[in-house]
């Protein structure tokens, strides 16, 4: 069985990419728009790959293709038939002039494209609908109503929404022509409802034009009144703000400000240039101080007499010191007396220094207050400044105000002496070409039978088959090897079925309670293909990891231990998931102490290490739960904890947090010889696994490979025919209990 995966080592990885046909039909499964890590791949799909896809869904294809042509054969054969009529209308370009020098109210020439859409829209408008609803009346509304009559229970339809539905309005191309179709299942009542729109159209644009022009006098009358008052309010305020602001001395007001405005500008130069001074003697003294320097070296303190003077003394006591000492001891009184005088004149140094950086220092803050000041009586001069530049601004304004409004005032006068004129004046803007009139019996549009036949056989074909393909589309989660290899860019080295509902210990054991024979013979697999490869032969430390919670890590941490401890090797398992630990509930552990006391100093690895799990096992568990993972994991007693692990042990396996949630896993990745990558079945997203696997191979460690977890074997022929087929179904039922524990 550990032939199956040897050609998935990482030497041949590239080949699988470039041949997907190696695996039947998962192996090209779902890859509409695969890209690896270098870009797009190479692998294509061909045509037996969307067969295949297609086969998986036929019964898509057949529901909806069923669902899709019965409702069109439904919908055809109970169709009641339509009879359309249809009547012309002659858009005028422009009605008869009566006055050629006086503007209508409403220009109705139709000049272009926009004005001719502009009276179809008013054909079409509801006030049309509603003057022809009015007109129809008795028999006429008996006859026209009855195919619409809905049965009891149900909301019945009103004349409006009847001649709204099946009217239509129809400009004749490159003309001013524009038909009016109606349909309705009574030959007689569509000719006659068609006739009755484009009568209304032409009283209904009579009665508008008439109404505007009446109503356009009335507005002008009162927005002639209002414009007068208007007129009068600003002349008011115009003459108010001249007399407040006193417009006639503004001139020489401005001129006293600027004056000001370049003199405070003036003693602002000048109380910056004495802060900057200012500024860099106190920084030079904080300096001095913060580095512990002698403030003595600065000019400007050395040169103060004092301080000079006090420098000298001390320079001269400090050699009679000097001189003292050869002659007598320290505890002479001579010597005694000249070192109290040279204390106290250092004292006394140290005084005077600190006298002159406090000087220092007020000089500074009253520096700035003085530039504060001189800045803040520059902005309000600024803001004087402009104020009356803003006056001046706004007397203008309301000057150019009040004579637009009175030209405005006298416009509206004009335009209501020209309306008044023509609102009683009646012109014409359509007329009818041709009236419509009843269609013969068999000479109905509607239902259309080989149309609707047609459109449904084809768009319920066209409609499963795009069902089918965007089913498969959507479904973008991690399940066949072409997945793994050519989209996560990982070679697959293990294949795990789904386990039947057990309890976690015993899943956590599965290789040693023999519970399911295949998942024990997927791990000796798994265990073979580590074997073979030349980068994990030889590994001692392997982290497992995976890009979410739930896709069987610590299942595949644990099991894998097993197994090569059943084959006589020294392993331990290392629960390095400090957020959610759950190696220990795996083998029915306490969790008292463990990686955590480690890492702390307070315990060693014989302190925590829980002996003889099962044969050649031990388990360190995590010893709780840490609120600072990540510290700890960075910590040096962490790497001094596995290389000593390297010294006791063949295998060590550590369990770490899922990559997409924490970085857990990136900060133990550099100190072991390799890692394992675990993927549910049919769970985790596609760009998901490429991501979390694309860290791992950033971190330059060896990536063994992938190992897909929850394998369903009800759909593994689609996926892994070549893995689980049911004629290897012998090899697991036909051993009996003596066979059930791991080969050794």
């Amino acid at each position: 069985m550990d032939s199956n995966f040897k050609h998935q080592s990482p030497n041949q990885n590239q080949g699988q990419q470039q041949g997907s046909g190696d695996y039947g039909y998962g192996g090209g499964y779902a890859g509409y728009s695969a890209v690896g890590y270098g870009g797009e791949t190479s692998m294509q799909r061909g045509f037996r790959d969307y067969a295949l896809i297609l086969r998986e869904r036929i019964w898509y294809i057949i529901v909806v293709f069923l669902v899709v042509f019965s409702s069109a054969l439904v919908y055809t054969f109970s169709q009641t038939k339509i009879y359309q009529s249809v009547a012309s209308v002659h858009i005028l370009r422009s009605g008869p002039t009566v006055m050629t020098k006086v503007e209508q109210v409403v220009d109705e020439t139709v000049r272009g494209t926009e004005d001719l859409n502009t009276v179809v829209e008013v054909l079409s408008s509801g006030a049309i609908i509603q003057k022809v609803a009015e007109r129809i009346t008795g028999e006429d509304m008996r006859q026209f109503m009855a195919p619409y009559e809905k049965g009891k229970g149900s909301d019945p339809v009103t004349p409006l929404e009847v001649l709204g539905e099946n009217r239509k309005i129809a400009p004749k191309r490159l003309s001013l022509v524009i038909n009016v179709v109606y349909r309705h299942p009574d030959r007689l009542i569509a000719a006659k409802v068609a006739n009755l729109f484009v009568d209304e159209f032409i009283a209904y644009s009579s009665r508008v034009r008439i109404d505007d022009s009446l109503k356009a006098v009335e507005e002008l009358k009162i927005r002639a009144e209002q414009q007068e008052r208007t007129v009068n309010d600003l002349a008011n305020e115009l003459q108010t703000y001249r007399e407040k602001n006193n417009m006639i001395s503004l001139d020489q007001r401005k001129d006293i400000v600027t004056e000001k405005l370049k003199a405070l500008n003036l003693y602002v130069t000048q109380t910056d240039a004495k802060l900057k001074d200012s500024e860099i003697r106190w920084k030079q003294v904080q300096e001095r101080k913060a580095t512990g320097g002698d403030l003595t070296e600065l000019s400007f303190i050395a040169t103060q007499p004092l301080i000079d003077q006090l420098v000298k003394e001390v320079s001269s006591k400090k050699i009679m010191v000097a001189q003292l000492r050869d002659r007598y001891r320290e505890k002479h009184p001579i010597m005694m007396e000249t070192m109290n005088s040279l204390a106290q004149a250092e004292q006394e140094l140290k005084r005077a220094i600190e006298n002159a950086s406090a000087t220092i220092e007020s000089e500074y803050q009253n520096a700035r207050r003085n530039d504060e000041q001189a800045r803040g009586s520059l902005v309000q001069a600024s803001k004087e400044t402009m104020e009356l530049d803003r006056a001046a601004v706004e007397y203008d304004e309301r000057s150019r105000k009040l004579l637009i409004n009175q030209e405005l005032l006298q416009n509206l006068i004009s335009r209501m002496r020209d309306t008044t004129m023509i609102a009683t004046m009646e012109t014409q803007s359509a007329r009818v070409v041709d009236r419509a009139s009843p269609s013969q019996e068999d000479n109905y549009v509607s239902p259309k039978i080989p149309l609707y036949l047609g459109v449904g056989f084809g768009g319920g074909l066209a409609l499963g088959l795009a069902f089918a393909f965007f089913v498969a589309f959507i479904d973008d989660r991690v399940k066949s090897s072409f997945d793994i290899e050519a989209v996560v860019g990982l070679p697959l080295i293990g294949i795990i079925p789904q386990i039947k509902k057990m309890e976690q210990p015993d899943k956590a054991q599965i290789v040693i309670n023999n519970a399911d024979r295949q998942v024990c013979e997927a791990f000796l697999t798994l265990h073979s293909s580590l074997r073979l490869k030349d980068e994990s032969k030889n590994a001692q430390c392997i982290l497992v990891t995976s890009t979410i919670p739930g896709e069987g890590k610590s299942f595949t941490t644990t099991n894998l231990a097993l197994t090569f401890a059943a084959h006589g090797e020294r392993v331990a398992v290392v629960d390095c998931d400090l957020r959610k630990p759950n190696i220990h509930k795996s083998f029915r552990l306490e969790n008292r102490k463990g990686v955590i006391d480690i890492c702390a100093g307070t315990a060693t690895i014989d302190d925590v290490v829980i002996r003889g799990v099962h044969p050649n096992l031990d388990v360190i568990p995590t010893g709780g739960r840490a609120k600072n993972p990540t510290q700890i994991l960075n910590g040096k007693n962490f790497e001094s904890m596995i290389a000593d692990l390297r010294k006791r042990y063949d295998r060590v396996f550590f369990d770490t947090p899922p990559l997409a949630a924490v970085s857990d896993a990136l900060i133990i990745l550099p100190l072991v010889d390799g890692s394992v990558f675990t993927i549910f079945f049919n769970k985790v997203r596609r760009k998901a696994a490429q991501f979390s696997a694309k860290k791992l191979l950033e971190a330059n460690v060896p990536v063994f490979g992938a190992v897909l977890n929850g394998l369903n074997l009800a759909v593994s022929g689609y996926y892994y025919a070549q893995y689980y087929d049911k004629s290897y179904k012998d090899y697991y039922v036909v051993m009996s209990k003596d066979d059930a524990t791991p080969e050794r």
